[in-house]
């Protein structure tokens, strides 16, 4: 599943030719996604003007003129395409399988935003604007971990009595939302934070965090910068909307490089692989405490 920086590069693609632009036309090419479209959806998104286009955890928010918002999850595989995009130069060109465009949203600008999702868990909703705070999907979701709400208090509040291992409770969206496996892990190594690791042992008997700890919401801003700029991870499905791959997979330092030397300076670790909670964790233990 595209994991935060996926999104947000999405995201930062679609922008300048949604955000402004009348949505002229919608092309509905099937009933349903993941789940079935909104009742009516392409007459109600035909005339209307997007005002703005942001993102909640690893959802999409098209904010609207009526005072309706298009709430897009991309699932596993799907994946946006402006029409006119040329593909960077450095990128793999993305298959354009039409038979997996399920939704087209023609713009009055003459631009054409194609949805592809070959395995249709991605959705689309419509929610009103100023109950999208309220609704189910979001009222649980815990802070943006690229905001200023994610420090070390933050973490030293939310974990001082949590006795589970400290990447269990980053993967929880009622903590940190948008946080995927992907950059937990590489944050922790960053951080030199063991994955297996009780939370509740990086705070202090004060309540304040300890230094491993106080090292960890810098590493999660900076990997996920990090992958912002290189367009996001591309594992498997995941494209960017010029149809173009993300590159941050070559600059992993621990994820899926299992028996590679541990790349910490200094460090003559070698990187392991365990399973937490039914998923893949890859961690040094020799830097990683």
């Amino acid at each position: 599943m595209p994991e935060l920086p996926e999104v947000e590069t999405v995201r930062r693609g679609l922008a300048p030719a949604l955000v402004g632009a009348t949505i002229a036309r919608v092309e509905l090419r099937r009933r349903d996604l993941r789940f079935p479209f909104p009742e009516r959806l392409a007459a109600r998104l035909q005339g209307r003007r997007v005002l703005d286009l942001r993102r909640r955890a690893k959802y999409l928010i098209a904010d609207l003129d009526d005072g309706q918002s298009l709430i897009m999850h991309l699932g596993m595989s799907g994946a946006f395409r402006v029409d006119d995009e040329t593909p960077g130069a450095f990128h793999r060109k993305r298959d354009k399988n039409a038979a997996h465009d399920h939704v087209v949203f023609h713009l009055d600008h003459g631009r054409r935003v194609v949805y592809n999702d070959p395995r249709r868990f991605g959705y689309m909703l419509l929610i009103a604007t100023q109950e999208i705070d309220a609704d189910k999907l979001f009222r649980g979701l815990g802070v943006e971990p690229l905001g200023d709400a994610l420090d070390a208090a933050f973490l030293a509040t939310a974990l001082r009595t949590r006795a589970a291992p400290i990447k269990a409770l980053l993967l929880d969206q009622r903590l940190i939302a948008g946080l995927g496996n992907i950059y937990v892990c590489e944050a922790l190594h960053r951080a030199r934070i063991s994955p297996l690791r009780a939370a509740k042992s990086l705070v202090l008997e004060n309540g304040r965090p300890t230094a491993a700890l106080a090292r960890l919401p810098q590493a999660i801003k900076d990997v996920l910068e990090e992958a912002l700029k290189a367009g996001g991870s591309s594992l498997r499905d995941h494209r960017q909307t010029d149809g173009s791959l993300g590159y941050f997979q070559h600059s992993f330092r621990v994820y899926d490089r299992e028996g590679a030397a541990c790349p910490t300076p200094g460090c003559k670790g070698t990187i392991a692989r365990v399973v937490q909670s039914g998923r893949s964790t890859f961690h040094c233990s020799a830097c990683q405490k």
